[in-house]
């Protein structure tokens, strides 16, 4: 049934509202782990694809069109469209079973890189790397609705960890996750780069369509052991309503979503320029390597998680990491050397699993089971739309302002001490002006009421009883 005033989401996520149960005679245990890392592992082949392909093509672009405008609208497109949708994915991720979710997702993901390889077949390369073309964009977009619609997989994921693990093993369940994204990334990293330097876009194409049907003939044996959610007719498809009720009935979690969304903000700036950066050090076969060794700290960092667990105060942890990434960006660019920037995005990518674990630890325990779908689609919806916007304005002030007056001798002369001399040093400016302010409000969100009021919400919360009653080994 809809959410509304006289149905209120209690604070205590254990309240018998919570309407999504294991089949008769299933608790969570060795069993349900089982299934869990069957659906880790169809996730880690659908990742893989997903992320070869979207790092093939913002490769491909930046290199036939060597326009960071270009690069950034492309990846802004992809946090744009993803937040526009996460609040609908959320809801149908809370109104029908998981596995048909995930089933859904990779069928269209499949359908939209085999159109994008039609398209490639019948208008040829030279007419599709035109940017100034209608036929770019309608190319490029095409693949963005797989990539886009691949990502409802990742709440699907979200809410699974939540119904298969038991809850003291849930945060290393989401170090798992991390892990998986982690090798996922270094895998598609590294032949995502030779794959369009030396096989070109079209095989790229040809291997992401077929790489895609093996991701969807792995998920369709998989089983999740879940009871069909409660259809709650009549509800609306995009329940913003029953989201913001989840939300607001913790203390403190209103004020965790605004402070992801700045710092969204302020990634966007990364997101926008890291790849620009990395093609100016490196060619790009050697940036698709380093991206691939780097990614080594994705793997890093959520195995630390998976084993060592994120200590009692997540959200502590969460604010601290988020401290690491803030210093990572004011230093990893201060000189055009290739080892510091390198170096830089190892750690920045070991850090982000441990902030991802503990946001999505935070929200497991304190939102009810029903409602997570929603929760977590709808702080995606949020979150990720401040990275589009930061993405689209750096991208021009970035091409247009910044690196033609950090290439003027005013520019040089003005900023030498401190980010000294290069190809790159108008990106490099922009890099230390994100990473301090990030550093500011993380020492402000540290300091304040809402942080407290979340670290006890969470302590107080007792574990999610989702097994039916009466339910045996």
């Amino acid at each position: 049934m809809p959410i509304d005033e006289t149905d209120p989401v209690p604070a205590d996520p254990s309240a018998p509202h919570v309407e999504a149960h294991l089949p008769p005679g299933v608790t969570r245990g060795e069993g349900t782990l089982r299934a869990f890392r069957k659906v880790l592992a169809n996730t880690l082949v659908a990742n893989v694809t997903s992320s070869y392909l979207w790092f093939a093509l913002t490769f491909w672009a930046y290199l036939e069109t060597r326009s960071v405008m270009a690069t950034a609208i492309i990846g802004g497109g992809y946090m744009l469209f993803t937040a526009v949708l996460g609040t609908f994915f959320g809801t149908l991720v809370d109104r029908h079973r998981k596995k048909q979710v995930m089933v859904a997702s990779s069928t269209v993901t499949l359908l939209a890189y085999a159109a994008s390889g039609g398209l490639w077949l019948l208008l040829g390369e030279e007419r599709l790397a035109d940017w100034g073309s209608a036929w770019f964009w309608l190319f490029t977009g095409v693949i963005l609705v797989g990539g886009v619609v691949e990502s409802l997989r990742n709440i699907a994921l979200s809410t699974t960890v939540t119904l298969l693990v038991p809850e003291d093993g849930r945060d290393k369940a989401n170090g798992l996750v991390g892990t998986v994204q982690g090798v996922s990334f270094m895998i598609t990293s590294v032949f995502s780069g030779l794959s369009v330097g030396l096989l070109g876009m079209g095989w790229t194409l040809a291997i992401a369509i077929v790489l895609t049907g093996v991701a969807l003939l792995h998920l369709v044996p998989v089983t999740i052991p879940e009871l069909d959610p409660d259809p709650e007719e009549g509800g609306p498809r995009i329940d913003v309503r029953g989201a913001i009720s989840a939300i607001t009935a913790v203390p403190g979690l209103v004020a965790l979503i605004l402070f992801t969304t700045f710092n969204n903000l302020v990634n966007g700036v990364y997101i926008a320029l890291m790849d620009p950066y990395g093609l100016t050090l490196f060619s790009v076969e050697a940036w698709g390597i380093v991206l691939g060794v780097t990614g080594l700290g994705f793997v890093v960092g959520g195995g630390l998680v998976a084993k060592l667990g994120l200590g009692s105060d997540p959200v502590r942890t969460l604010l601290l990491v988020n401290l690491g990434i803030a210093v990572l960006g004011m230093t990893f660019t201060l000189r055009e050397w290739a080892w510091l920037y390198v170096l830089g995005i190892f750690v920045f990518m070991a850090i982000i699993p441990m902030a991802e674990s503990a946001e999505q630890t935070i929200l497991q325990r304190v939102v009810p089971y029903r409602t997570q779908g929603r929760v977590f689609g709808f702080a995606q919806s949020v979150e990720l739309a401040a990275s589009p916007l930061s993405a689209f304005l750096i991208g021009p002030v970035a091409e247009f302002a910044l690196i033609p007056y950090m290439e003027s001798a005013e520019g040089r002369d003005t900023w030498r001490w401190l980010l000294g001399d290069g190809d790159a040093r108008g990106i490099a400016l922009v890099f230390l002006a994100a990473g301090a302010i990030m550093f500011v409000t993380v020492l402000l969100a540290l300091a304040s009421a809402p942080y407290r009021r979340l670290s006890s919400a969470y302590a107080a919360a007792p574990p999610q009883q989702l097994e039916t009653s009466g339910a045996t080994d």
